[in-house]
């Protein structure tokens, strides 16, 4: 397999919904990625198989980018590509371009639940600092806060 990573165009709107619902229980739709991919104030970065003559999106980590804070949006990989380090590699490499940006910290909220999602973001050194009560509104879990301040 070969994966290549570039940044989300408003054409990738339909392929990114597709990661998205197979991901989320409350999934974003392919319009909310399609605003997305045209705002300055944005970037999502897409995680592509290469492998053969059709490229297909198999992930993204989006952030929004507010007053020189980066706010991961969400993280999504297709769960048949799960557990060979491809999400490893996409908030590694949006870590790095969002720092090339002059940005100097990242926040996110996480399901609590989320054993996976948790280790990961440890991983790169992102904090617990508090939880949001009831965030979820599919079933109402808190969401914990984590953050990630650049030296």
């Amino acid at each position: 397999m070969r994966v290549e990573y570039r940044k989300m165009l408003p054409s990738d709107a339909a392929a990114v919904e597709v990661v998205e619902k197979s991901c989320f229980s409350m999934p974003w739709s392919r319009q909310s990625f399609w605003e997305e991919a045209v705002k300055k104030d944005a970037y999502y970065l897409l995680a592509v198989d290469c492998s053969t003559d059709i490229e297909v999106v198999i992930g993204y980590v989006g952030v929004w980018l507010i007053f020189g804070e980066g706010h991961i949006t969400n993280v999504a990989l297709m769960p048949h590509y799960q557990g060979r380090g491809i999400a490893s590699a996409m908030i590694k490499k949006i870590i790095m371009i969002i720092r090339s940006m002059g940005i100097n910290s990242m926040t996110l909220e996480v399901r609590p639940s989320n054993n996976k999602a948790l280790r990961l973001y440890q991983k790169f050194g992102f904090k617990s600092v508090g939880r949001r009560p009831h965030y979820y509104l599919d079933n109402n879990e808190d969401a914990e806060i984590m953050w990630l301040i650049f030296k």
